[in-house]
């Protein structure tokens, strides 16, 4: 949350072992969302209600100013119930101490749900004269959005019908719900409602241990009932935030600068509406480039099949790319089966060293100087029937020479992109050690990939540029080294 010029991010944190379990809210500030002071706990097991746990939540800053977080207790009976948490003292610009009053928990599972599955409180909203929250829950394999109203923040009741809920997903964790403007790219309160205003329901699946989203309508009377619009996947094969290693993120609104932010502790995204409504766009913030140091550029770089290209001058361990790969005939493109319906499984399928007609095309990241390692990031074109399908991969089976013990899959994502006129698509990557972010035309689809080199470390880490398509490659580059924060949660 932003408050009083400071953010606060709160997140799930064992103090004894990096392993699950003894969760605290671990609590770190910022003024600049690059740069974080790490304090202490903000909350932690000491009362009956979350003897066992704290668990995920959220938090809103009420109209007085007054932050309030809400959150899930486990208590004595390993039931979920939830709990809310105020400051202890406004003046304290850190907020470092917070107080759980004595009427917790505020809401608990009726005898009709599923008391151990009933969790992650979300950032309440106000129309008309009700607060709203959402609990995360299942009904067998239903993944279950429940809703819950109050006049006074304090007193909480279940409404009638949930405000969402999906057949055969598997229980909803970290449930999010906003809204978005239908025009521009600023934020929007998390009570704004309207006619100019689109909302997005985000679930994390504890069964796919993938997010995912849908955009809809919101009618909050008579029968606060969200209605996802008619183009979306609601459910395993919808849209997501990132197609790689992300979970349980969460947005918030920033109001200094009018924006909804996102953190699934990588690097802060804003997040706004692309114009087509088909679908979120996503790019890192822009306080990010604070860090940029050297800077190489790499212009109009032609690629032949089987050629790879070294952007020297950097530190490859520690980057931010950006390319513009231009594609000058789309005619070689594969054709594009149309049982080819699961990206992760297609990258897998025809991987970077796959020689294709349009693609793969790309970086090389992470790499030794022999390519003994590398994690590639990449476009791959097909003919489809209307128009090009564009896949991108950021593939990780590649990425180390450790045999035992890593999780090295080769995620994906399509791209809704119409190359036809322009023939141009973009790719920003930012590389952190063991990190790859890749944003692919614009943050149209978002990859975040987890990696263990053994060689391509440090000063010994490079990064290329690459072709393995038949149709040769225009790669137009800017590159920076980018310095560590100041403070990095010290």
């Amino acid at each position: 949350m932003y408050y009083n010029g400071i953010y606060h991010l709160f997140y799930q944190y064992n103090p004894k072992g990096a392993v699950w379990g003894n969760i605290v809210w671990a609590h770190s500030v910022s003024k600049d969302l690059v740069n974080w002071e790490a304090l202490e706990p903000a909350i932690y097991p000491s009362k009956p209600f979350d003897i066992n746990g704290c668990w995920s939540g959220s938090a809103t800053v009420l109209p007085n100013n007054v932050p309030v977080i809400f959150y899930t207790g486990i208590d004595p009976n390993q039931y979920q119930v939830q709990n809310y948490a105020v400051p202890a003292n406004l003046s304290d610009p850190y907020l470092r101490e917070w107080i759980k009053p004595d009427n917790n928990p505020i809401v608990v599972a009726d005898k009709t749900m599923n008391k151990t599955a009933f969790r992650d409180p979300t950032t309440a909203w106000k129309v008309g004269g009700h607060w709203r929250m959402l609990v995360a829950s299942r009904r067998k394999l239903r993944g279950m959005a429940y809703l819950y109203r109050s006049r006074d923040f304090k007193t909480w009741v279940k409404a009638k019908h949930p405000l969402h809920s999906v057949a055969n997903t598997g229980m909803f964790e970290c449930a999010d719900f906003f809204p978005v403007s239908l025009s521009g790219d600023n934020g929007l309160d998390t009570s704004a409602v309207g006619p100019n205003v689109k909302h997005v329901l985000k679930v994390s699946l504890d069964l796919t241990r993938y997010e995912y989203y849908t955009i809809g309508s919101y009618i909050p009377e008579p029968r606060d009932k969200y209605l996802v619009d008619k183009s979306f996947v609601d459910g395993w094969g919808g849209l997501r935030y990132d197609y790689g290693n992300y979970y349980a993120s969460k947005t918030f609104f920033d109001p200094s600068k009018m924006t909804f932010i996102k953190d699934g502790l990588t690097i802060p995204r804003k997040l706004w509406l692309d114009p087509s409504g088909k679908q979120l766009l996503q790019w890192p913030i822009e306080e990010i480039e604070t860090l940029r140091g050297q800077k190489v550029q790499l212009s109009n770089q032609q690629l032949k099949l089987g050629e790879h290209v070294e952007v020297k001058g950097i530190t490859a361990a520690q980057a931010d790319v950006d390319v513009t790969f231009t594609i000058p005939n789309l005619e070689k493109a594969e054709p594009f089966d149309p049982s080819w319906t699961n990206a992760q499984d297609l990258c897998g399928l025809k991987g970077s060293t796959v020689q294709g007609g349009v693609g793969p095309f790309g970086l090389l990241t992470l790499a030794s100087e022999n390519l003994e390692e590398y994690t590639p990031v990449f476009f791959r074109i097909f003919k489809g029937q209307d128009k090009q399908v564009v896949l991108l991969c950021s593939d990780a089976s590649s990425s180390s020479l450790r045999k035992d013990g890593l999780y090295r899959p080769s995620f994906a994502g399509f791209v809704d992109v119409d190359l036809a006129d322009k023939k141009k698509i973009s790719l920003r990557s930012l590389i952190d050690h063991s990190v790859v972010e890749s944003f692919g035309a614009g943050g149209k689809t978002c990859i975040t990939s987890r990696v263990y080199p053994t060689l391509a470390v440090f000063d010994d880490a490079h990064l290329f540029i690459f072709n393995n398509g038949t149709e040769t490659i225009t790669a137009d580059v800017e590159a920076w080294s980018m310095a560590k924060p100041s403070k990095m949660n010290s």
